[in-house]
């Protein structure tokens, strides 16, 4: 079946054509390079996975409840649409939902991987091309594992929110090299880290928490690399220059923080546009999702120099401000640690079945003998 018939809404053409601009940059220093980056480059080898063997495929989900979404999580409750609903009807909004959600992370992820190539391709240093190519492999593997969650386990796709794709855009057009890394692995990077958490961290579905999990333990390696690469570069540019980049990061996070409404499901319930964004907006808990949703970029976008008066007003008119001390070191370690400690419950809880399961063989065979 073509992904094309499972879309919820017409996602218009099959292609999306970005023109490039900027140059392709070879190196012909061959030398070792920053131990830092070489450091991550080497992990990024080790920690190289395949998502067919290392996610429990098998595992049961509920297309109708994907997530153990909780009803206040949805914005249409306790308003005038929610006591219409049927059971039926509130399990199919939260198919939605999870597809709309899981798509977006889809459709960013195939984003990551493009802009990790276009690293690969721009950045001077080879460190850093070293690194890129690592990350373009993770990228890919990510891209395919949600793209087999939405088809097989949801059954449906929603297209690419628009301010996704504006950021996305606008990451890419840019000919200037060290735009791929603050577009992507600060600005969506950082908040796809967020809500995969904020995901892993509430679901009782083992699937879905299993894929967050993995996926976030690479990228948090990728969000390290982008803050060596660029807390590198910038401390060699102008006022001026560091200005026009915290220009795009206030652009970029006013996108993404309008990106997470989730208005094209509302819409397709029958609820004027209007109307949906007003329940997205009213929502205490959107509201609290959005703001948690910078705890990731926040201090990123502090640690690698841009904290101009004009970007941290942008995150007080947020309510964010405050995340810019949050210790991001911590958060990536707890990542990391999370998906080990998931694997080492998973395969000893799959050992004592093994033992079980032979133990059990030689009681029956014992008995036979007898």
């Amino acid at each position: 079946m073509s992904t094309f018939d499972l879309y919820a809404m017409d996602p218009g053409k099959p292609l999306w054509p970005v023109p490039a601009t900027g140059s392709a940059r070879f190196s012909w220093e061959y030398d070792d390079g920053r131990d830092r980056l070489l450091a991550l480059y080497q992990k990024g080898k080790d920690k190289q996975w395949d998502g067919r063997r290392r996610i429990d495929w098998d595992l049961e989900v509920d297309p109708y409840d994907p997530l153990g979404t909780p009803d206040e999580a949805l914005s249409l409750h306790g308003t005038r649409h929610w006591a219409k609903l049927s059971e039926r009807d509130k399990g199919e909004l939260r198919r939605h939902y999870a597809s709309w959600q899981f798509s977006q992370f889809l459709h960013g992820e195939q984003g990551a991987m493009i802009c990790a190539a276009r690293i690969v391709e721009s950045v001077p240093d080879l460190d850093a091309k070293f690194y890129s190519a690592t990350q373009t492999m993770d990228e890919a593997r990510h891209a395919e594992i949600y793209a087999r969650f939405l088809q097989e386990k949801i059954g449906m796709l929603y297209p690419i929110n628009d301010n996704l794709q504006s950021l996305l855009g606008d990451t890419l057009r840019d000919s200037r090299w060290d735009m791929p890394y603050l577009g992507m692995q600060v600005l969506i990077e950082g908040l796809a880290l967020a809500a995969f958490g904020m995901i892993r961290d509430t679901t009782d579905k083992p699937l879905p928490q299993q894929i967050l999990a993995y996926v976030m333990q690479d990228e948090a390696r990728h969000v390290a690399f982008g803050r060596m690469a660029l807390r590198d570069y910038y401390q060699q540019l102008t006022d001026a220059e560091l200005r026009e980049r915290e220009e795009f990061v206030i652009e970029g996070c006013y996108l993404m923080r309008d990106r997470l409404r989730g208005v094209e499901v509302l819409e397709n319930f029958g609820v004027p546009r209007a109307e949906a964004e007003e329940y997205s907006e009213r929502s205490e808990f959107l509201a609290l999702f959005r703001k948690l949703l910078f705890s990731r970029i926040v201090p990123c976008v502090k640690d690698i120099g841009l904290w101009g008066k004009r970007l941290q007003q942008a995150y007080v008119d947020m309510g964010v401000f405050e995340m810019g001390d949050s210790n991001l070191d911590l958060l990536m370690a707890q990542d990391e640690e999370i998906a080990e400690q998931l694997d080492a419950e998973r395969f000893a809880a799959e050992e004592r079945e093994r033992v079980a399961e032979v133990t059990e063989a030689i009681r029956a065979g014992a008995g036979e003998d007898s």
